[in-house]
Parts: structure tokens; sequence; C-alpha cells
């Protein structure tokens, strides 16, 4: 089984990345559901998210004001979709003092298993790995069970479903089908390391 898989980056723009395993593993803090390796891309314009406010730091935000959001999410590689799943909402983004108190209710969302973690997500099987996508958009999600995707093809858009406290995409990689039993697999990206802190800038293939 393959120990690591080199795909494209699933989206065109301005992008920050996050909880990067090139800076710690596992990545966001857990082994749970094969995230050891996982990776967390958020959307930027003009080196921010979303302009920060009083009422930013003190209220949950409309997940519509940060102008990432509902970006096109393309396949990183070719395959079979495997998972399809696009019906979850997208709830408010939670920045300053109430980022807080969505961190202390962790265990609470962890609980009910990879579904409520991963939103409305997508799974795709190249080459015998499985790539997650998930966190999209509520009824975004454009591909079904069984359809063979090419790389750079459009699969939904960027939301802020499941465990998310703003608009963005995790991608993490795994060797098996059913992610509960599956071992994580490293990503690299067209040959390259996502680093944490660093802005990835992708041209759009138009």
């Amino acid at each position: 089984m393959a120990q690591s898989i080199d795909v494209a980056f699933p989206f065109a723009g301005d992008w920050l990345v996050q909880n990067s395993p090139a800076d710690r593993v596992p990545s966001h803090g857990t082994r749970l559901f094969a995230s050891s390796y996982a990776i967390d891309f958020v959307p930027v314009e003009q080196g921010r998210t979303a302009p920060f406010t009083v009422g930013s730091l003190l209220c949950p935000e409309p997940a519509e004001r940060f102008p990432g959001f509902g970006r096109p999410i393309l396949a990183p590689a070719g395959g079979v979709v495997i998972v399809a799943h696009g019906s979850e909402p997208d709830h408010r983004a939670q920045r300053g003092f109430p980022s807080i108190g969505y961190a202390l209710t962790q265990r609470r969302r962890v609980a009910p298993g990879w579904r409520a973690l991963a939103g409305n997500h997508v799974f795709i099987e190249h080459g015998g790995v499985v790539i997650a996508l998930c966190h999209l958009q509520r009824g975004s999600v454009q591909v079904e069970p069984g359809q063979r995707v090419r790389r750079g093809e459009p699969i939904g858009r960027c939301g802020n479903s499941g465990n998310s406290t703003e608009p963005h995409v995790h991608v993490q990689a795994f060797d098996a089908p059913e992610i509960e039993r599956a071992d994580p697999v490293r990503l690299t990206f067209d040959g390259a390391l996502a680093r944490n802190g660093e802005i990835v800038t992708v041209p759009s293939a138009a």
C-alpha cells in the first residue's frame, strides 16, 4: 500500500494552509478517522479570509460573509467517486470569542462519528488510495458514487458544514474505504509539501 500520494491542489486562487502535517503529526491533534496527515486549506482574498470587525470578535458570522464561501472545489486526482454526501447544513462561522466556546464543545461533535465532523464530503478512490474532501457547501456536491472523475474536474464548492469554524476544505488520504478502519496516507501536492501559514496560489485552468 502507498505510504504517500502526490495530487493536485483541489482549487484555484489564493488559499491559506492550516493544520499541516509538514509542521506537526497528527496535524489536527488526533489520529481518529485516519486524520494524522490531513490538511486544511482556507480561501483568502487579499491575504484575508474575511474582514475582521468588532462583530467578528463577539458573535458568530454568516458563512456567506466570507469571500471564499462557494468557491469551486476540484478533484485532486482522477479516479472513481465512492462516497458523495451533500445534505448537511452550513453553519455560522466562529471567530474571536465564539471560537473559544466552539473549541470547548469539540468532544461533543466527535461523538456522533465521521459524518458529523466531515459535513458534506466526497471520497475519490485513486490507485488504491481514498482521497477525502470535506466541509463542502450544502447542495453543491455535483458527483455521485460510481462516477469516474478527471483531475481538475469540479466536484462541489467550499462550505462550512460539519466541524468547521470558517469556510475551508479539509483534505486527507487513507488506505481503505471504511475510514474507521483505515490508515492515513501522506499527501504532497504536485511534488511539494503544504506548510502551515503559507498562501498557495493556483492559477485557474480557464
